[in-house]
């Protein structure tokens, strides 16, 4: 916590001395949030029951150009602070958790990178979140559900640079055609967990842990339609048996092909109006996974009643090899009701939690999410 709190302090300060030069001020930019996440299971579940959880996020940054330095240089701190129990765990009994920001109550370092711009390519180094570049729709953006951030297949198959604990790697980007990139990505096998790597500064590399490489091919076919295909390969994992003292290994290789695609069927410019359609996919070789397939996707439309608002309704199906499968739906409106505040009505519904492996009844739960953005 002292960390992170001096980091802030850090942030604070030179923001503030960054006021009295118009220079540096347009080198450094500042962004904080806070989302609370209201939960209640109305029926079915563990139990009936209502839960709270807050994800507070401060980052700065830098742009090396803005300062008179070299060209198409940045660097990115950017902090998190969690709390509140879980619904799922306690609650709803899902396996693809219901709400994107439970995390556990942690306050930690949550990304610090630099990144360098080569005319048509792009090299990210340090602490990163795999999903802020990786395996993302921006129409399943607008969901509560984990799965429609990352599809639950690759979170849960390998160790994951992502939400809440992040990892470091290398991640590059480059273009290969004005409608086509190519973004390649390597990461240390395994997040140090936070019983012993409580603000995530420790970051240990052993070659216990592996090596998660990423290769994902991006074609845009207009501004806003989306299509990406992905292959994500874990090396090998060994992870450290207390009783007897020695490496164990977990798998001696894991992988799996994904694609996802953000498609607007109708759009009014004028009046911001659009109705666009996402599908996620996800599949891993069911000798080494018990989860093996993931289907995902859903409707937005956004613009209706408030202005920039957005209603969608989406749906995450997770298969697992003893013939069983989760199902999430999920029906949520979001609405701007001030410039830096909204909030967000939203409903899920769960068939058979965990695959019904543990007998838990569906489950339906309301969420109310409030954002404010400073």
């Amino acid at each position: 916590m002292k960390k992170l709190l001096i980091a802030c302090i850090l942030i604070y300060s030179i923001h503030g001395a960054a006021q009295q030069s118009d220079s540096i001020a347009s080198a450094i930019s500042v962004d904080a949030s806070y989302i609370g996440d209201f939960v209640y299971n109305v029926h079915g579940g563990i139990q009936q029951g209502a839960a709270f959880l807050g994800m507070a996020s401060l980052g700065i940054m830098l742009e090396t150009n803005k300062l008179g330095l070299w060209k198409d240089g940045t660097l990115y701190i950017h902090g998190k602070s969690l709390h509140g129990k879980s619904p799922s765990a306690n609650l709803v009994g899902d396996f693809q958790v219901i709400s994107n920001i439970d995390g556990g109550e942690h306050s930690y370092l949550h990304e610090c990178w630099y990144s360098q711009s080569f005319q048509n390519i792009h090299v990210t180094v340090g602490l990163q979140d795999a999903n802020v570049e990786l395996a993302t729709s921006e129409l399943g953006s607008h969901f509560i559900n984990s799965s429609f951030g990352i599809p639950s297949l690759i979170a849960n198959n390998v160790p994951t640079p992502i939400f809440p604990l992040t990892n470091v790697g290398v991640t590059i980007k480059a273009q290969l055609h004005k409608k086509v990139d190519v973004v390649a990505a390597l990461y240390d096998g395994k997040p140090t967990h936070f019983d012993i790597n409580r603000y995530n500064t420790d970051w240990e590399l052993q070659k216990e842990d592996g090596v998660l490489s990423f290769v994902e091919f991006q074609y845009s076919s207009s501004q806003s339609n989306m299509y990406k295909l992905g292959y994500f390969n874990h090396s090998g994992l060994q992870e450290f048996n207390d009783s007897t003292r020695n490496f164990e290994q977990v798998f001696s290789r894991n992988y799996g092909l994904y694609g996802i695609a953000d498609y607007i069927l109708w759009s009014n410019i004028e009046q911001e109006k659009s109705l666009g359609i996402f599908t996620q996919i996800a599949a891993s070789p069911k000798s080494i996974n018990r989860h093996s397939m993931y289907v995902g996707g859903g409707l937005v439309y956004t613009g209706i009643g408030v202005a920039r608002s957005v209603l969608g309704l989406a749906i995450a199906h997770a298969r697992f090899n003893n013939k069983t499968s989760e199902t999430a739906i999920e029906a949520s409106y979001k609405a701007h009701i001030f410039s830096n505040v909204s909030i967000q009505p939203d409903v899920q519904y769960i068939i058979h939690p965990m695959g019904n492996e543990k007998r838990i009844p569906h489950a339906l739960a309301g969420i109310l999410r409030v954002i404010v953005e400073l």
